[in-house]
C-alpha cells in the first residue's frame, strides 16, 4: 500500500467514527444492567485480606508524660543539745535542776570547800566561794587543779592533814553545795564576784593591796 492509499484509508475511518458519535444518544444510569454489575462484583476475589483490629480509644490517644520533677533536698533542722542550752530563770532553779547521783573527784573537792566555808550563806555567796577556787586554779599563782587549790597548805582552815574531812552526804546543805559546785564548774551561772581570788568574813581585813569586788552574805570578795 502506497502512502497515498494509507492516507485515504485513515481519512475514511475518521469520517466514519465521527458519524457514529453524532448519531449516538446518551444513556441514563437507570438503563444500565444492574444485574450484570452485581454479578460481576460477586466474582471479584480479594487476596490476602487484612484483618482490622479495633483499638480502644484510651489506648489510641497517647497522653503526653509530665516532665519529671527534680528531687528536692530537704535539710533537717539542727537539733541543739539540751544539756548545752540550759536556761534558768534563777540560781535557785539551776541548783534544783542538778543531779547529785554522779559525782567526780573535782566536784567533790569543790563541794567540800563550799560546804565548810559557806554553808548557810545565800546561794550567790556559795557560788562566789566556788568561783574563787576555780579562778585560783586558772590564775597561774596557785595550783592548777581545783583539788590542789582546796588542799593547799595554809589556805583553808577546815583542811586537816591535806585532806577534806568526811561529810554527811545525806544533809540538804551538802546536796546544795554539790549542786553549786556543778554549776560553777560548768559556768552555768555568772559569778556574782567576777575574777575574785580571795574572800574573808566581814570582820576580818585581808592583808596586802587587794581590791574589794563584792560583799555577799557574811563574806567580802577581793582580787
Amino acid at each position: 500500500m502506497t502512502i497515498m492509499q494509507r492516507a485515504a484509508a485513515i481519512a475514511a475511518m475518521t469520517f466514519s467514527l465521527a458519524g457514529l458519535i453524532s448519531h449516538s444518544s446518551p444513556v441514563r444510569a437507570s438503563d444500565l444492567n444492574r444485574e450484570a454489575i452485581v454479578a460481576s462484583a460477586s466474582t471479584i476475589q480479594i487476596n490476602n485480606p487484612v484483618t482490622l483490629t479495633s483499638v480502644p480509644a484510651a489506648a489510641a490517644i497517647i497522653a503526653p508524660q509530665a516532665a519529671a520533677q527534680p528531687l528536692q533536698m530537704v535539710q533537717s533542722l539542727p537539733v541543739e543539745d539540751e544539756a548545752e542550752d540550759d536556761d534558768y530563770n534563777s540560781l535557785a532553779e539551776a541548783v534544783a535542776a542538778q543531779d547529785s547521783a554522779q559525782v567526780d573527784a573535782t566536784q567533790r573537792c569543790l563541794a567540800g570547800a563550799i560546804y565548810f566555808e559557806s554553808k548557810g550563806e545565800p546561794l550567790a555567796g556559795q557560788l562566789a566561794v566556788a568561783n574563787v577556787i576555780i579562778n585560783r586554779s586558772k590564775s597561774g599563782r596557785f595550783p592548777a587543779d581545783v583539788c590542789s587549790v582546796v588542799k593547799q597548805r595554809g589556805q583553808f582552815s577546815f583542811v586537816r592533814g591535806g585532806e577534806i574531812p568526811s561529810i554527811d552526804e545525806g544533809r540538804t546543805s551538802w546536796r546544795t553545795a554539790l549542786a553549786v559546785a556543778k554549776i560553777a564548774l560548768e559556768a552555768a551561772w555568772d559569778s556574782p564576784a567576777p575574777k575574785a581570788l580571795f574572800f574573808n568574813t566581814a570582820d576580818r581585813r585581808p592583808g596586802g593591796n587587794l581590791t574589794k569586788i563584792a560583799m555577799i552574805g557574811n563574806h567580802v570578795f577581793y582580787r
